[in-house]
């Protein structure tokens, strides 16, 4: 699908789309629990979706109702675990440790593209515990079990391995440890999940960076409310400094996610001459490359992972800031954006590469031409209701099939 975007100002009030990232691991530690739990404000996106509907290999149901879900335990036995993960990362690499240690053969399926991004830390593990693999393009299965260990691996690749091992060390029968080998990257994200588990009363001590689980931590549920998300609350607080006047409700001020440093970014950008270190929120690269573009430009250092996300985001915003008039210069850890030519003319067409937060990223071009986003449709992957919210707004919107 596609849709165009007339040159609007947004004004209005928004509420946040809940925390993606808050929602896996409350869904998670839940199945894990195995108890009645309700979780409250849970956007209804591709991703969290995908966690859900596994919840039947943990023997738990679930019932929706508006954004809230409630699980329960079942008494039923399944003769085959297969995990269906479609397009999610997080769902692939959250569930793989912790299906290791639970079953004895376990099968997950996703896309090709899924798969394309690796999951090389577990077949590492695998190996050394002689747990067997086998790889299709789209799926792989494991035979054999994950046994305590002293597990070791590199920070500078996707925290999603971090929270899978620490999700697994909280079942696992004996003790064991973690430790990421410096640097960390992302760290907020981990530092959410142990968040998240210490409300399951599951309780991590760290040692500089080695983690390992309390002697006295066993899970207990209660009742949970996923917080807004600022992940996504940065595409629409971008429109404020774009002549905009939108308010964004459902924001934690205190909170644990460590995209909340966009506020910072964007002033930095907004003044001009400055470099972004993305280390920790990787996944705003996509919506701050628009935004320095459309103010002064800026240098970010540290956006080596952005290649290995839903698309290469690097790759991708480069041919579409092009059309633009932005020149996007790529080093090995390193991407320069300049500033786009404000005279271009309307109807510039971009392509989503089925990437959400590349089209929720060009859709801030609106505020100066008319566009057009081939592929819109990937923001159901995080925030389905995006373009509706844009409306509420005061964007006019067109789509076409």
């Amino acid at each position: 699908m596609n849709v165009t975007i007339f040159k609007s100002k947004l004004y209005g009030i928004v509420n946040a789309p809940s925390s993606k990232s808050y929602a896996h691991r409350y869904l998670i530690a839940a199945m894990l629990a195995k108890q009645k739990c309700l979780i409250e404000n849970v956007t209804d996106c591709d991703d969290v979706i995908a966690t859900l509907n596994n919840a039947k290999n943990f023997n738990m149901g679930y019932k929706k109702d508006s954004n809230c879900i409630e699980l329960f335990p079942l008494n039923n036995k399944l003769e085959e675990i297969i995990f269906e993960c479609n397009e999610s990362g997080s769902t692939l690499r959250f569930f793989i440790p912790v299906a290791l240690a639970l079953f004895d053969k376990v099968t997950f399926k996703g896309t090709k593209k899924l798969f394309s991004r690796g999951i090389d830390v577990y077949k590492q593990i695998a190996i050394k515990q002689n747990i067997k693999f086998f790889e299709k393009e789209d799926e792989i299965t494991f035979i054999g079990k994950l046994h305590a260990d002293n597990f070791i691996i590199p920070g500078n690749i996707s925290s999603q391995y971090v929270t899978g091992l620490l999700f697994a060390m909280s079942i696992l029968k004996n003790n064991s440890t973690l430790t990421i080998i410096p640097p960390i990257e992302s760290m907020p994200y981990i530092d959410i999940t142990l968040d998240v588990l210490s409300q399951f009363n599951i309780f991590f001590s760290r040692n500089e960076n080695t983690f390992s689980l309390n002697d006295n931590s066993f899970y207990l549920s209660k009742n949970y409310f996923v917080e807004g998300d600022y992940s996504n609350a940065a595409f629409l607080d971008a429109f404020n400094y774009l002549n905009c006047n939108v308010k964004i409700l459902n924001l934690k001020q205190n909170s644990l996610q460590g995209d909340k440093i966009y506020q910072e970014y964007f002033s930095k950008i907004n003044k001009g001459n400055c470099i972004i270190d993305i280390k920790n929120c990787i996944d705003l690269g996509p919506v701050l490359f628009s935004f320095s573009s459309l103010k002064y430009g800026a240098t970010f250092i540290n956006t080596k992972r952005l290649q290995i996300k839903e698309s290469n985001r690097i790759l991708a915003m480069k041919e579409e800031l092009i059309k633009v008039g932005s020149n996007v210069i790529i080093k090995e850890n390193e991407v320069i954006v300049t500033p786009i030519k404000k005279d271009i003319s309307n109807n510039i067409c971009f392509n989503s590469h089925n990437d959400h937060r590349i089209v929720m990223a060009l859709s801030l071009f609106s505020t100066l031409f008319d566009i057009k986003i081939n592929g819109c449709e990937a923001v159901k992957k995080s925030y389905p209701n995006f373009f509706n919210d844009l409306v509420k707004l005061g964007a006019v919107i067109n789509y076409d099939k």
